[in-house]
């Protein structure tokens, strides 16, 4: 959904005129400007009104709980406008993402989850390979985040993957891939849209390079790390996290808050 300090993703909202045109604090709250993330930081603060569009963060900074706040800031997100000069969505969600394998408080013994017997590309969970579990640990976060975070018509939104060192990976890149291309395959499954969220550096520490034929292949990119909107409107020239990616949007912090600066 999205800097050096990725993703408890910070801030609240100002507007594009005060970074770009001098506006003023007091006019930041009510003037739309680029896009904003929001997630359980923001819990009972005030939030600004109509962004341009709106990411809302559905876990609790971890790929296993629930954004305590999710059901407001979805209510807040509903308020943002339909922005035609941008390729953006209205409103979109980001989930947490990481491969806890068997130190997590949870991990898969089998490729079944929820009653679903789930196709498998690496194998049988039931072996104990960690490649096979990891891509079943992906699904089934997809699934409750898409289930049991309070989304109502999971399908209908643009699922973003929030790949950051902050939670817990293993050395074995191909296993994180693998939970990433559980989520992926899942939320595609329901029908909904998935992009990839990262810094260059993150990605390459947990996922590395990705094949032409992974799931992951081609899915648009949102890009953290930049200090100032100039230079997040730089990093849209930026080749995307895997093969035949684009970068659609790019984050940017200023003043201790976080921007989204839609790069089509």
């Amino acid at each position: 959904m999205p800097n050096s300090l990725p993703r408890i993703m910070l801030a609240f909202f100002v507007t594009l005129g005060l970074v770009l045109m001098g506006g003023s604090p007091a006019s930041a709250v009510t003037s739309p400007g680029p896009g904003i993330d929001v997630s359980w930081p923001q819990c009972g603060k005030p939030l600004p009104k109509q962004p341009v569009f709106a990411v809302v963060g559905v876990n609790n900074g971890l790929a296993n709980n629930t954004n305590p706040c999710v059901a407001s800031q979805l209510a807040w997100a509903k308020t943002a406008k339909s922005p035609a000069a941008t390729a953006q969505p209205r409103m979109a969600l980001y989930v947490n993402t990481a491969n806890p394998a068997r130190q997590g408080s949870w991990w898969p013994k089998s490729n079944t989850y929820g009653g679903v017997t789930v196709t498998n590309p690496y194998g049988n969970c039931a072996t104990g390979s960690l490649r096979a579990c990891a891509y079943i640990y992906g699904w089934a976060k997809a699934s409750d985040d898409a289930k049991n975070r309070g989304v109502i018509n999971p399908q209908y939104y643009l699922w973003w993957l929030d790949v950051e060192t902050e939670n817990t990976w293993q050395t074995d890149k191909t296993a994180n891939v693998a939970v990433l291309e559980g989520m992926t395959t899942y939320f595609k499954r329901i029908g909904a849209r998935v992009g990839l969220y990262s810094t260059g550096s993150q990605w390459t520490q947990i996922a590395g390079t990705v094949k032409s034929t992974s799931p992951l292949a081609g899915l648009p990119s949102w890009l953290a790390g930049a200090g100032s909107a100039s230079r997040a409107k730089a990093n849209c020239s930026l080749a995307g996290l895997t093969p035949r990616s684009r970068v659609s949007m790019a984050q940017y912090i200023s003043g201790g808050l976080d921007y989204n600066y839609s790069c089509s």
